[in-house]
């Protein structure tokens, strides 16, 4: 039995779960109520929803054998409780990717049939139908992480130490980081499958549609057009989903972990517990902000919209936070409270970047647009230089906000701690910043998810063939969603750089745990030397890891997307009436191919992550049995100089892709398609495909994947063999 007394406002969790569960089938309720337009609107959505589930459930097949297995080899070689929390944390991922994709390919009809009457109502059919996937996503982390945690705590029962502190319950958190790792594996797939296929799609529908044959993106003559249209579900909707999904969960464990060593410290509980609070709160933020959403007139731009809905999420996420904070960080919580303000603030600030890189409004995609005046190559060195460049703003962000989160931190602590104790509170801090980094998850998510919504609109409404007017509209929300998906990407990649920190933090207190260290010992293991040649081997096959990921996932891209072309264009040559209009194309073989290609291309590259640091460990374990330090430094190295790459790598291939893609989209708004400038920015716009919507995402989940598998597999590697 559990012995320790909780204090009260840890009923805030089931309160949000249910809370966040309930307003989940009230949205659905609300979309699924709108009409679902003309006949023929209704033929492109099922054609739509067709291709996307059918590849759902190929793709889910494909997870589940993997992950069962995977789960079964934790069970024998780790311990049976990690392995069922690997695999319901797998299930659980899959489960918020459904819920998102279910929902985006019926609400997109209705955001079409509702562009019909007015503006306003279409963006509000479209955020809510994506606001289903933010709001489920978050809800179903919280209660899946929390289930989890107190199940085990209670099955492992409480076991008090010299000090008081229940030490059942670190056997309880160290146990349930197999939910995070099951999280991060299915996600990975999911992000990898989803994007290799939409944007396999996206570059045969542009370069044989847009470029050779001139035709519009959306029109019914390209035989690609469902299977893009198939792809930004896939993609964005469940890719996404399951990416913040883990995201959540690998933070709120990480966190808890880190807030157990200031529970020793101190003997407030409030510390480990804290991290699941802040989350359900945030999802009362969030479900405040989405109905805040609501454009005042027709000629209101659909932007200040969102961004009013979430300054209110925002302001009430750190009035929460404080409630919170004030209740369980003990005296000093007012410096944990401006930690999370701290995280808050970080969003904000690469929400920012994110658009100044990648909106048409400023210099960079400008620059772009000018460079594709003298062709496709100029237009290619300019964006992979933008890219290259947007790393800048955000790494010095991002490092104000930790070094001011561990300093925040620090400064919580007791008069007269001892290094090691403010090093412990420092570490702390980083992790509320990512709290409150995070504590608006849901709705940014909705944002992202409204992206695809709107996409899916405007194609429907195209292929249906709608008067002008009704495109116009899609085509204004459509900009937008382009904008809130870029965003999203930047928001993901801050929060994976912020969670990644913490992850270490919970790696090395998890070895210190293992080999059974108290004290002042535990901050010895907080030690990687890089002068250790085996350790310096390790951070060099971390960074190749990630430049070796990046080249499969695009090349996946590359030969579905040229399966793709060679397809469009046989069936424009064998059929020439298809371009004129009185033929329809065989858009079920384009979904075909995207499908195959999807399922066999993300198979290496999503084990691979998997199967490098735990052979690693192994190897320098074996290799050295009597320092057994050695093995944890290898692959802790490993972790970090991963970690840094793949933040690097990431803001670089989704800067660029994001800015090429807008690059394209200002040439066509100032009226210039269908000359050689437009098919040159088309040229960088397919480049950046597989760069923002398939390398640099999964990126995301990559970095965590790395820092839970350790976590996960650190016994393996400081046991003696």
């Amino acid at each position: 039995m559990i012995e320790v007394e909780l204090d009260p406002i840890l009923y805030v969790i089931p309160i949000a779960g249910l809370v966040g569960l309930l307003f989940v089938w009230l949205l659905t309720r609300w979309v699924f109520k709108k009409d679902t337009g003309t006949p023929e609107m209704r033929v492109v959505s099922d054609a739509i929803k067709e291709g996307a589930m059918a590849y759902l459930a190929r793709q889910y097949k494909t997870i589940a054998i993997i992950s069962v297995v995977l789960g079964v080899l934790i069970m024998v070689a780790i311990d049976p409780l990690t392995g069922a929390a690997f695999l319901i944390g797998a299930f659980c991922s899959a489960l918020s990717g459904y819920i998102g994709m279910i929902v985006s390919v019926n609400a997109n009809i209705r955001t079409a049939s509702a562009a019909r009457r007015t503006l306003p109502e279409a963006l509000q059919v479209s955020f809510r139908g994506g606001a289903v996937s933010g709001i489920a996503v978050v809800t179903l982390s919280l209660l899946g992480v929390a289930g989890v945690v107190f199940l085990f705590w209670f099955l492992q029962g409480s076991d008090f130490n010299a000090d008081g502190v229940d030490m059942g319950l670190q056997d309880a958190l160290l146990l349930s980081v197999g939910y995070a790792f099951g999280a991060s594996f299915a996600a990975l797939f999911a992000q990898l499958g989803g994007g290799i296929y939409t944007k396999a799609a996206d570059v045969g529908a542009d370069l044989v549609g847009k470029v050779e044959a001139g035709i519009p993106e959306d029109s019914p003559k390209n035989p690609a057009v469902i299977a893009d249209l198939v792809g930004d579900n896939v993609g964005d909707c469940a890719g996404r989903g399951a990416d913040l999904f883990e995201s959540t969960a690998a933070e709120n464990i990480g966190a808890m972990i880190l807030g157990f060593v200031i529970y020793g410290l101190t003997g407030n509980i409030g510390f480990v517990f804290f991290p699941l609070v802040a989350r359900g709160l945030g999802i009362f933020a969030g479900i405040v902000g989405i109905y805040m959403v609501k454009m005042r007139s027709e000629d209101e731009e659909p932007m200040k919209a969102l961004n009013r809905g979430y300054y209110i999420a925002c302001v009430l996420s750190i009035i929460l936070f404080g409630i919170a904070a004030s209740q369980m960080l003990g005296d000093n919580w007012i410096y944990f409270l401006a930690c999370g303000i701290v995280g808050v603030i970080l969003s904000i600030v690469i929400v920012y970047i994110t658009q100044y890189y990648t909106s048409g409004s400023y210099r960079p995609v400008r620059d772009i647009a000018k460079a594709s005046e003298t062709g496709a190559a100029t237009n290619i060195i300019s964006g992979f230089a933008i890219g290259l460049e947007t790393t800048f703003m955000p790494v010095i962000a991002i490092s104000v906000s930790l070094l001011s989160a561990y300093y925040l931190g620090q400064l919580a602590a007791p008069s007269g701690a001892s290094t090691g104790e403010l090093f412990s509170y420092g570490l702390y801090g980083t992790a509320v910043a990512t709290m409150g980094m995070l504590a608006t998850a849901a709705f940014v998510l909705a944002e992202d998810t409204f992206g695809p919504i709107t996409d899916n609109a405007g194609g429907i409404v195209e292929m249906s063939q709608q008067p002008e007017e009704i495109r116009h509209r899609t085509d204004k929300l459509d900009s937008v969603g382009n904008t809130t998906k870029a965003l999203t990407k930047g928001y993901a990649m801050g929060s994976a750089a912020l969670a990644a920190y913490l992850l270490f933090g919970a790696y090395f207190d998890a070895v210190a745990s293992i080999r059974g260290l108290e004290g002042t010992e535990i901050f010895t293991v907080y030690e990687v030397d890089l002068a250790q040649p085996q350790v310096f081997v390790g951070a060099l096959i971390g960074a190749m890891l990630v430049f070796l990921f990046a080249s499969l996932a695009i090349r996946a891209v590359g030969k579905a997307a040229g399966d793709m072309i060679s397809e469009v264009r046989r069936q424009f040559k064998e059929n020439p009436n298809i371009l004129n209009g009185n033929d329809k194309p065989d858009y079920a073989r384009c979904v075909d191919i995207s499908t195959k290609g999807a399922l066999k291309a993300m198979i290496l590259p999503g084990i691979l992550p998997v199967i490098v640091p735990v052979t690693l460990g192994l190897v320098m374990r074996y290799a050295y049995p009597d320092d057994w330090t050695i093995a944890y430094q290898s692959v802790g190295a490993l972790l970090m100089v991963g970690t840094i790459a793949g933040l690097m790598m990431a803001l670089t291939l989704n800067n660029s892709g994001g800015a090429w893609d807008n690059a394209k989209k200002y040439v066509e708004s100032t009226g210039q398609k269908k000359t050689p400038l437009h098919a040159a920015a088309v040229v960088g716009d397919t480049v950046g495909d597989p760069f923002k919507d398939t390398a640099g995402p999964s990126l995301h989940v990559l970095i965590k994947l790395l820092a839970t598998i350790t976590l996960v597999f650190a016994g393996l590697f400081v046991i003696a063999p």
